[in-house]
């Protein structure tokens, strides 16, 4: 079988450590990830997924990232089921990520988690020089 989860966003709070009874590290985060497309006059919506890692990776996580940084996760779904307060089953599905990536420049993310617009970049329209096109093209 093949669970492979590859997913990158920004985080929408910083990520706290817990450790369990047997002193093991976990934290769990949510990403905010952009969906590929947007309604013709609607903006582009997001989903909210809930990422849990555990152990070195938790400690990473919690170490180096913060609320609004772009990272980049790769894991598995799992589901579980369980009982809420008033008795309803419920089913949750999360990521556990066995990897986190920084997935943006430190230049980027250390302007007060002010973040250029997507497909943004730092060039002036100047910074370019067309080349001329004798119609041998090399593709």
């Amino acid at each position: 079988m093949l669970n492979i989860a590859v997913l990158m966003g920004r985080l929408v709070a910083d990520p706290e450590l817990r450790q369990t009874p047997n002193g093991v590290s976990v934290t769990s985060f949510t990403l905010a990830v952009d969906r590929s497309y947007a309604k013709q006059g609607k903006e582009r919506q997001a989903d909210f997924i809930d990422i849990v890692t555990w152990r070195s990776t938790a400690e990473f996580a919690c170490k180096y990232f913060r609320k609004g940084q772009l990272v980049a996760v790769q894991g598995s779904i799992q589901t579980r089921s369980y009982t809420d307060k008033d008795g309803n089953k419920r089913k949750a599905f999360e990521v556990v990520a066995d990897h986190v990536h920084f997935a943006e420049s430190k230049k980027d993310s250390s302007n007060n988690n002010t973040y250029p617009a997507r497909g943004s970049a730092d060039v002036e329209a100047d910074d370019f020089e067309e080349m001329p096109d004798d119609g041998d093209l090399p593709f």
